[in-house]
């Protein structure tokens, strides 16, 4: 738990205050695709090293190695795109969410039901929500979707 809270979370969110610090971003909430880059790149290298962390250690569930490399391969697909659209971070995040619950519910023998669809309510919800924020246009919002499935599918693909 650590390991992803430091990571996932604690660097990434540091690594945002300092560049708003140093005036390298115009604004925490990244509003324009030349604030994103080094962030974008930044987060890379931390969800890449967690990965092989995950990866490289035997007493950590293959799911959990699978589900950070497809965070990495998300990141990275954002960071590509980030040169012809301002693609939404959040709907990347909820897409890579359902992306491993719809692997899982294939692959597992338990009933996904349930935890499926509260995935698939939090995906709505977080894309109505930067709709009526009007943070982002429809095409963002539904390139960060797939973006976001595809890359845990990929993962899910290569590691499992």
């Amino acid at each position: 738990m650590l390991i992803t809270l430091l990571n996932g979370v604690f660097f990434p969110l540091l690594t945002v205050a300092l560049l708003k610090g140093l005036g390298f971003i115009s604004s925490i909430y990244m509003r324009t695709s030349r604030d994103r880059i080094i962030p974008y790149i930044a987060c890379n290298i931390f969800f890449f090293w967690t990965y092989t962390i995950f990866h490289k250690q035997e007493n950590y569930p293959e799911i959990l190695s699978s589900f950070w490399l497809g965070i990495f391969l998300a990141s990275s697909a954002a960071l590509l795109l980030n040169i012809y659209m301002k693609v939404s971070m959040h709907t990347i995040g909820a897409g890579g969410l359902l992306g491993l619950f719809l692997y899982l519910s294939f692959q597992q023998d338990m009933l996904m039901t349930w935890p499926f669809s509260a995935v698939l309510l939090t995906c709505g919800l977080v894309g109505t929500a930067r709709l009526f924020l009007k943070s982002h246009n429809e095409a963002e919002i539904y390139v960060g979707f797939i973006t976001g499935i595809l890359s845990q599918l990929i993962a899910a693909y290569i590691i499992l």
